[in-house]
């Protein structure tokens, strides 16, 4: 006979843990990640669209193998609607009484970043 383990009415069953990714394939997914916005920069005077979805493709790569983008791509794109942002062309920065404001023009969202000595010793 084949013993089953008996489940009460209110158990909710086991949620599958996800398994780490190989460090291979972490650096792969980095290096990919680095690919896609340098091809972003480059192809964004031509095709906007085509560099959006770079970022697209380089955000979830960063979620499947749950890996940090780097900060210095972070900024690069928008964090309401993920477009990838040229100052000048799609984003507006200011400079405000010691932060810096960034306002994309895709989606009318802005953000401010401090900037003093405090916040300078961080990077």
């Amino acid at each position: 006979m084949v013993e089953t383990r008996k489940q009460s009415r209110n158990a909710k069953p086991r949620k599958r843990k996800y398994s780490k990714k190989s460090d291979d394939h972490i650096k792969i997914a980095k290096e990919r990640i680095n690919k896609l916005f340098g091809e972003a920069e480059l192809i964004f005077n031509s095709d906007s669209s085509l560099s959006n979805r770079y970022v697209e493709l380089a955000r979830k790569i960063a979620m499947k193998f749950k890996v940090r983008i780097d900060s210095s791509f972070r900024r690069r794109f928008c964090k309401h609607c993920y477009k990838y942002l040229i100052p000048g062309k799609n984003l507006r920065v200011r400079v405000d009484s010691g932060k810096v404001i960034y306002y994309c023009l895709e989606c009318k969202k802005f953000w401010r970043m401090p900037v003093g000595n405090k916040f300078k010793n961080k990077k």
